[in-house]
């Protein structure tokens, strides 16, 4: 699709940051801003982590949000930009924060009546055979071990045994906010959402084939040769329906605004389980909104334009 240059106000691609997910934040940057250059827009790419960020950041009339994980996704970035009065791109303070928290959006999502695995909570300081055995009675075996706020499958470990598990607790720093799921067996599955002219529009959803691991782990979603892509996902009609139904609710149970991207699991007998929700999903040419918008008619270039729309531009107050 041609793109014609816009009369828009002086957009900052918001990238970097010092999150764990810093180098997948630079890559969505780098494609977000050469897309609104290509397109005639004025634009400029800071990083949070620059020590002029602060001045520049007032220079512009909004911000695009081109960043992922803790200070970035949490809320902390979208409360500066609300002190400051920019505004930006993505969910507001509020919803990244519950969203950032898989505990408690699980608990969102649940309360919205969409099927949630069990959870169980790592107690901060306690003795490695409490939290095993507290593990073991809350969720069993095989598990899962998950950070409480990072994305990217980031310290993710699969535990089938007693053994592995005791050994994954021992490691762990629980100060840090840890919890437990039950390994859902199935076919890793996610379904974009945009917030379109005030309609929430699923995208597409898409497979995702691990295939030289056991689940789709930080490896594996970092080198394209670790996993297949498929889109639309080759999953029946009705189950397709539901998770893209699941994903609008969460998307509006939570509050999210512009986009978000929420991960199930799919069984072999069609039972489909929600994992999390992603309130700023990576934006490279590659990634998995982008694939999923390609699947839906929507090149690159409009997916920018249509997130940058989606930026409340008047100022006023949201949560």
């Amino acid at each position: 699709m041609a793109s014609e240059p816009h009369e828009t106000p002086f957009v900052a691609v918001v990238t970097g940051g010092k999150s764990t997910e810093r180098e997948r934040s630079l890559l969505s940057g780098k494609a977000v801003y050469e897309s609104l250059t290509r397109q005639g827009y004025r634009a400029v790419m800071l990083d949070t982590t620059a020590a002029d960020f602060e001045a520049e950041i007032r220079q512009v009339d909004v911000a695009f949000l081109a960043i992922a994980g803790q200070y970035a996704e949490d809320g902390k970035l979208q409360g500066f930009m609300e002190t400051i009065d920019v505004p930006y791109t993505g969910s507001g303070v509020l919803a990244s924060a519950l969203g950032m928290d898989k505990v408690v959006s699980k608990q969102v999502a649940a309360a919205a009546g969409i099927e949630v695995a069990a959870t169980g909570r790592i107690e901060s300081g306690a003795e490695t055979s409490s939290i095993v055995s507290h593990l073991l009675g809350e969720v069993g075996l095989p598990l899962i071990i998950k950070p409480i706020a990072e994305g990217g499958s980031i310290g993710m470990v699969l535990a089938r045994d007693l053994e592995t598990l005791t050994a994954a607790v021992a490691r762990i720093d629980t100060t840090q906010g840890w919890f437990a799921e039950p390994f859902v067996e199935g076919t890793p599955v996610t379904c974009g959402v945009l917030d379109v002219d005030g309609s929430l529009m699923p995208l597409p959803p898409l497979e995702t084939v691990p295939t030289a691991s056991e689940f789709y782990d930080y490896a594996a979603k970092r080198d394209d040769s670790l996993h297949e892509y498929r889109c639309p996902a080759e999953l029946p009609a009705d189950v397709i329906a539901f998770i893209q139904a699941s994903a609008v609710a969460v998307h509006r149970e939570l509050g999210c605004s512009g986009y978000s991207r929420s991960d199930f699991i799919v069984t072999p007998t069609g039972q489909v389980v929600w994992l999390e929700v992603n309130t700023l999903p990576g934006l490279s040419h590659g990634g998995n909104l982008a694939t999923m918008a390609g699947a839906a008619g929507i090149d690159y270039d409009q997916l920018v334009r249509m997130l940058l729309a989606s930026a409340d531009l008047s100022g006023g107050y949201r949560p």
